[in-house]
């Protein structure tokens, strides 16, 4: 066993007002025409309390038979768990129930929805919409990363099913762009033609624009590729599961990290930041903006932004604007091209030496090689969504990732950051259809929810230890940790600074389109 150190802990209630986004968005498009939740208390966007955990050792496997032993063991504790509180679904197939009070109402699907369509005796199909063209194409091997992973589980002799099934999976991909104005026909098409048993989305503006759709037609929504909270609804939406940190937990980690660093500047610091012009980079300031309102930092804190429009070539007139104002921390709230582009102009405006501490978001790391985010990327900070590195040696002797890369490279893949996000989310779903084969009546949607609403494991694409957790109507969200970490160009590795975990939990968000917020 390898031992990781566990650094840190925030104890947290986070406010998630106005969060959109993932790894890949660069839409103008808004999210605000999602239809709303139904009312539910705003979520709280004070802080409580910051602790620090005394450093402890997380042992974690060192081979694939160790993890797999391991996943084994952590799937038969959540059948366990199901099958002695007695969820799952009724006698007469009209009512799913699972923790802390999950209810669906399956009577009030719509008419011809069957518990097991999109599959047969031997197959298993998931949709996936996703930009497999176009200037996001990276993020697109979020989607290929799954046929990587589900290549191998099929080939190992696929998922097993309790009734005595033994089934592989398709991933049935389509080419959106990255456009919800074509996600939405390619749902519709997955749904009426391709019948799917599950689909995943891509990006905020594309799954909120289509999540109302799959949770009517009672279509499991699984690990959408956002960090928006309108995701974190069990109640209103029941069939969508979250997948990563939400951007709003990302902008509490900036603001903690900086208050941590405070007495570095004499007490007081100036922290600017660029910010794409739409939801996506709207999202990240809303969530900056509450935490520092919410500080008791707040008056040591000034806060300036300058906005750029997701179209634009160059980034030289907004970077030179906030490296006039001489700050102290920079983020970049940015992703795709812009990434490059705003590292570039830091490093010839001369941000890149006078500035001590630069943030990129976890989009930037998600969807482009460190080596390629522009003119020396040496000294970087960022928030990174606690995920191992696929492209990087540091994980050389990591069991998971040598697997990984070879599971994509038998799938005709080169590894790019992408897999990252890829590798992660499809786990989480095999473990999902693996648990809900053992379940009564074996694998249908209703246990598979049931499962992903249950799921409690390590994760080998996470740092440290870290888990994906749900818990019902009471938990929402899978991922509550993240790594702080900077780039270093001699070693060529993100070097870990803290692993963090919200002691608290992130609260479910029923969102609210016509305010932007959580309601």
């Amino acid at each position: 066993m390898r031992s990781t150190r566990f650094i840190g802990a925030l104890a947290l209630a986070v406010g998630l007002t106005g969060v959109a986004g993932c790894g890949g968005d660069s839409s103008d498009d808004d999210a605000a025409d999602a239809a709303p939740g139904s009312a539910a208390p705003a979520a709280d966007a004070s802080v409580t309390s910051v602790s620090a955990l005394e450093p402890t050792e997380v042992a974690l496997p060192t081979t694939m038979e160790e993890w797999e032993a391991l996943w084994k063991q952590e799937r038969a504790a959540v059948v366990s768990r199901i099958k002695e509180e007695g969820w799952g679904t009724s006698a007469d197939g009209a009512t799913l129930t699972g923790p802390e009070g999950f209810t669906v109402d399956l009577s009030a699907c719509t008419a011809g929805w069957s518990e097991t369509e999109g599959l047969t005796d031997t197959t298993i199909s998931i949709g996936y919409p996703a930009a497999l063209s176009g200037p996001n194409a990276e993020a697109g091997n979020i989607a290929n990363g799954h046929v990587a992973l589900f290549d191998h589980y099929n080939e190992q002799g696929g998922f097993k099913d309790s009734t005595g099934r033994t089934r592989t999976v398709t991933m049935v991909l389509k080419d959106d762009g990255y456009d919800p104005a074509r996600s939405i026909p390619l749902v519709d098409e997955l749904i009426d033609s391709d019948k799917v048993f599950a689909i995943e989305t891509m990006g905020s503006p594309s799954t909120l624009r289509t999540y109302d759709k799959l949770n009517a037609r009672c279509v499991p929504h699984l690990l959408s590729a956002s960090g928006h909270p309108a995701l974190g609804d069990p109640v209103n939406h029941p069939w969508t599961t979250t997948a990563s940190i939400s951007y709003a937990t990302e902008a509490v980690m900036w603001g903690t990290f900086i208050e941590d660093h405070l007495e570095e500047f004499g007490g007081k610091a100036k922290v600017a930041a660029l910010r794409m012009n739409n939801d996506f980079g709207a999202s990240y300031n809303s969530a900056f903006e509450a935490y520092l309102q919410g500080s008791p930092r707040k008056d040591d804190i000034e806060y300036v932004s300058q906005t750029f429009e997701p179209s634009a070539a160059v980034l030289t007139d907004e970077m030179t604007t906030l490296a006039a104002e001489q700050p102290d921390v920079f983020i970049a709230m940015t992703t795709g091209s812009s990434c490059t582009q705003m590292i570039t102009e830091a490093a010839q405006n001369g941000m890149k030496e006078d500035v001590p501490y630069k943030f990129m978001s976890s989009a930037c790391k998600a969807t482009t090689p460190v080596t390629k985010l522009g003119a020396d990327p040496d000294g970087w900070w960022t928030v990174g969504g606690g995920l191992k590195d696929l492209t990087i040696g540091a994980f050389d002797d990591d069991a998971f990732v040598v697997a990984a890369r070879a599971w994509i490279s038998d799938a005709g893949f080169q590894v790019s950051p992408s897999f990252n996000l890829g590798m992660y989310y499809s786990w989480v779903i095999a473990q999902g259809l693996l648990i809900a084969g053992e379940l009564d009546g074996g694998l249908t949607r209703s246990n598979l929810i049931l499962a992903m609403r249950s799921i409690d494991m390590t994760h080998p694409m996470l740092l440290g230890g870290l888990k994906v957790q749900m818990n019902g109507n009471a938990d929402a969200f899978m991922l509550e940790g993240s790594d702080i970490s900077t780039w270093s160009s001699a070693e060529q590795t993100w070097k870990q600074d803290s692993l963090l975990q919200l002691a608290a939990q992130t609260p479910n968000c029923a969102w609210d389109a016509s305010a932007a917020r959580c309601g």
